[in-house]
């Protein structure tokens, strides 16, 4: 109860040792101060992962708050401004700042600073590809050093290390302003002392560094339509129907804001954008494989000669047109996520070009937002099973409320899956990515399946729930084939029998893991790799790898067409198997232990084959039928004592 005060206060972390402190100060029973610790533990995990969703809630609401200062543009120097305090807060650096290149002088001017103190640093005028910033503009790629004046990958001069100097920065993170392939400023964050920027905080600062391109871009082209209109006076048609297109995107901009912060998805955005274009507008992912369809997308898939067009698009930063269609790339940061198209507009205006592209830039904040928050679940669900695999000293109470805000029933019967990959990969890298395909596709169908996925032992391990009239091989086939297909590689799963009582404190899941891990490498081993299987497919192999022992499964299995059949209909079939097998598979040597006719005994194997199937007497599953009868006639035996 004082951790929970502790978290609505939103208290620092020391205070949280101070439940501890006073019970051992009391003299508090050992099991107490241990689970005082275990929930101190828990607690400030929670305030950390709590700390962590207020910063990217703020991250995105400084995001969408420049995004909506773009579509109301009025003044480019205040939007400039707000875009680089809000990169310096979010990214908590000492001084943040905007250099732009001036063609006319052919060098770069600061044209925004925030959090600088040095007047000669303010005023800094560069030299085209000189310092950091002249690399990040020579490769229209981000560049960060934690060293600046011992970086010498770039080209230093006396004016600019003398102003870096004034400022006294030390580390410093450069990324592009581009328009299509132009590269016309750089967007920087800096720290006086020495720091590592993480990947996402370089894709933030990207995201900034786009949205004020846009914003230079909207307002070029806003002063370039009051030039037309100044100055046009004969083309005043023409310069309505402009003024109109403008109006339009503003439109358009003002209802992607709405949309953002109101909390629309992807498609949303594509049906605002149709309806302002008056056309059909599609978001394609980019991990679609191409198909033989003769326009840009069909049912969600680029062809190939789409996916051409989609690369160019994510290369120049603007639409392209593709046939009848426009492809419209969906980035951020370096990453592709897909595409908007719109269908059947071959002559599309400029500025309508313009709104499908900054309709492809929200999409692209969207789908940041949305992966930032399934990123978080993953890596929850992913905690909740290596406390169910390995820490069965757990509170259960604990155990079923953060399963049920997972959306998983700990009361439903589940299953352990083992899955990996093969191990032909050509290099490290491609087995880590692969890797990463497959945790990524695991953790989404843990989701969408009310489950749980880890990392574990080189490979994913998930906890599926099993619906009803589905066997856990069933479930391991369908795992294999689902995740196959989204990594695009071999995946072979291993499956443990039906789990319950996720959360009574027993060792079930963690036998159910080993369980499945066996019958992963009994796969591998037998060559059956992409492939998911039980300990119920691999016949009396199954008895060894399975946790628990079940010899009436297996028989029932192997022969209990052939037992059923003699119980309804009073035959003799099982002790005629008996008998054929006992005398090497040879129908004469049985006729002579049955004392009946040859020909009785091949009606009786041909109704046995009926019931087991035409390869019931192969190597594997004579075998198998073998040790079943014996099976079963040591069970009967045992009843009848």
């Amino acid at each position: 109860m004082e951790f929970l005060e502790l978290l609505t206060r939103d208290a620092p972390a020391d205070a949280y040792e101070r439940p501890v402190l006073l019970a051992r100060e009391a003299g508090e029973p050992t099991g107490r101060i241990a689970a005082l610790e275990r929930a101190k533990l828990l607690a400030l995990r929670v305030r950390a992962e709590l700390e962590g969703r207020r910063r990217r809630e703020a991250e995105l609401s400084a995001l969408f708050e420049t995004a909506h200062d773009l579509a109301g543009l009025r003044d480019l120097d205040v939007v400039l401004q707000a875009i680089v305090q809000r990169a310096r807060s979010l990214l908590g650096t000492d001084v943040a700042y905007l250099t732009l290149n001036d063609p006319a002088r052919g060098d770069t001017y600061m044209r925004v600073t925030e959090g600088s103190v040095a007047a000669r640093f303010q005023q800094l005028r560069l030299g085209m590809g000189e310092g950091l910033g002249g690399l990040v503009a020579q490769t229209a790629r981000p560049y960060v050093t934690d060293d600046y004046f011992n970086d010498a990958r770039f080209q230093h001069t006396r004016t600019i290390d003398t102003g870096v100097s004034d400022e006294g920065l030390v580390a410093i993170l450069g990324v592009p302003l581009k328009l299509g392939p132009q590269v016309i400023g750089v967007l920087f964050a800096a720290d006086r002392r020495a720091r590592v920027f993480e990947r996402e905080q370089i894709a933030l600062l990207g995201s900034f560094a786009a949205l004020a391109a846009a914003a230079i871009d909207t307002a070029h082209l806003l002063s370039e339509t009051r030039e037309a209109l100044g100055g046009l006076e004969r083309a005043n048609e023409i310069i309505r129907d402009r003024s109109g297109v403008i109006e339009r995107a503003s439109d358009v901009h003002d209802r992607l804001t709405e949309l953002v912060l109101r909390g629309g998805g992807v498609h949303d955005v594509a049906a605002a954008v149709s309806e302002v274009l008056d056309g059909t507008v599609e978001f394609t992912d980019a991990s679609a494989a191409p198909a033989g369809a003769p326009t840009a997308a069909a049912h969600g898939v680029l062809t190939a000669s789409a996916q051409a067009a989609l690369t160019a698009s994510a290369q120049d930063g603007h639409a392209v047109r593709h046939a009848a269609d426009w492809i419209a790339a969906v980035a951020a940061g370096g990453e592709l996520f897909g595409a908007l198209v719109l269908h059947g507009h071959p002559r599309l205006d400029p500025v309508d070009q313009r709104t499908l592209e900054r309709a492809a830039m929200v999409t692209s904040l969207l789908l940041l937002a949305r992966r930032s928050a399934s990123d978080a679940e993953q890596r929850v669900r992913g905690e909740l099973l290596d406390d169910l695999l390995d820490a069965r000293d757990r509170d259960p109470r604990l155990l079923r409320e953060r399963a049920a805000r997972l959306g998983a029933d700990p009361d439903a019967t589940h299953v352990v899956l083992a899955a990996r990959l093969g191990d032909d990969f050509a290099d490290v890298q491609a087995e880590a990515d692969a890797r990463r395909r497959l945790w990524s596709a695991a953790s989404h169908l843990a989701a969408t399946r009310h489950g749980l996925a880890s990392a574990r032992d080189g490979g994913t391990v998930l906890l599926l729930p099993l619906a009803a009239r589905t066997t856990a091989a069933e479930l391991a086939r369908r795992v294999a084939r689902r995740l196959g297909t989204a990594v695009h590689e071999a995946v072979t799963v291993g499956a443990s029998g039906p789990v319950a009582g996720l959360v009574a404190g027993t060792d079930a899941v963690s036998a159910g893991y080993a369980e499945s891990r066996r019958c992963l490498d009994a796969l591998r081993l037998l060559g059956r790799a992409g492939q998911g299987a039980a300990a119920e497919d691999f016949g009396f192999l199954g008895l060894l790898l399975a946790d628990s022992r079940d010899i009436t499964g297996f028989v029932h299995r192997s022969i209990g067409a052939v037992v059923d059949y003699d119980r309804r209909r009073g035959t003799d079939l099982v002790r005629t198997l008996d008998a054929y097998f006992a005398s090497g598979m040879s129908p004469a040597r049985t006729k002579d232990e049955l004392h009946v006719h040859v020909n009785t005994v091949a009606q009786r194997l041909e109704r046995v084959g009926r019931l087991l199937g035409g390869d019931w007497q192969s190597p594997g599953r004579a075998l198998e039928i073998q040790l079943a009868l014996r099976l079963h006639r040591l069970a009967s035996a045992l009843d009848e004592d």
